[in-house]
C-alpha cells in the first residue's frame, strides 16, 4: 500500500473512533446537543411551594425564609415561645390532613407586590386563603395572609366515581 493510502484509512479510523465515542457519551447522557436553557426566574407560587414543603418536612428554617415582614416577625415570636421542636410538630400537625393545594395565578398589585389564591383540599372540604407577597432581591416572601374562607365543594375528596 502506497503511504498515502494508508493515511486516508487511518485518518477514517480516527473519525470513525471519535464519531462513536460522541455517539456512546450521548446516549449514556453525558454530553448534550441542545443549548441549557437558561435558569428559570423564581415565582410568587414557587415560594408558596416551599412554605408548604417545610411545613410538611417541619423544617423550621427553611418555613421560616419564605416569610418577610411582619408575618415574619410573628412567626419569631411564636417559635420563641414554643420552642423549635413544638413549632415543628405544629407545622407537621397543620399540613397532615392537606390532601392538595391549588395555587392560583399571581395577580400583580405592583411592580414588587402580588396576591396569590390557595385553595387546600381536605377530606371532608376546601378552604382557600389570599396570600400577599412581595419581592425581596431575586426571591419572593410572604408578607401578608387574608383569613381562610370556606370553600363550597360539590363532590368531597375521594369520593368513588359512579
Amino acid at each position: 500500500m502506497k503511504t498515502n493510502r494508508k493515511a486516508q484509512i487511518a485518518t477514517i479510523i480516527v473519525l470513525l473512533l471519535a464519531l462513536a465515542i460522541v455517539l456512546g457519551r450521548k446516549r449514556n447522557g453525558i454530553g448534550s446537543w441542545s443549548v441549557p436553557a437558561p435558569p428559570r426566574a423564581a415565582a410568587p407560587q414557587d415560594t408558596i411551594y416551599a412554605m408548604l414543603d417545610a411545613a410538611r418536612e417541619g423544617n423550621v428554617k427553611k418555613y421560616l425564609d419564605c416569610y418577610a415582614g411582619q408575618m415574619l416577625a410573628s412567626l419569631r415570636q411564636a417559635l420563641a415561645e414554643t420552642g423549635d421542636r413544638k413549632f415543628a410538630q405544629y407545622l407537621q400537625d397543620s399540613n397532615a390532613a392537606i390532601k392538595g393545594v391549588a395555587v392560583m395565578e399571581p395577580q400583580a398589585l405592583t411592580d414588587r407586590e402580588v396576591k396569590v389564591r390557595v385553595e387546600y383540599v381536605y377530606q371532608d372540604r376546601n378552604e382557600a386563603q389570599t396570600m400577599y407577597l412581595e419581592k425581596d432581591g431575586p426571591a419572593w416572601k410572604i408578607t401578608r395572609v387574608e383569613g381562610v374562607e370556606r370553600v363550597k365543594t360539590l363532590v368531597p375528596y375521594g369520593t368513588p366515581v359512579q
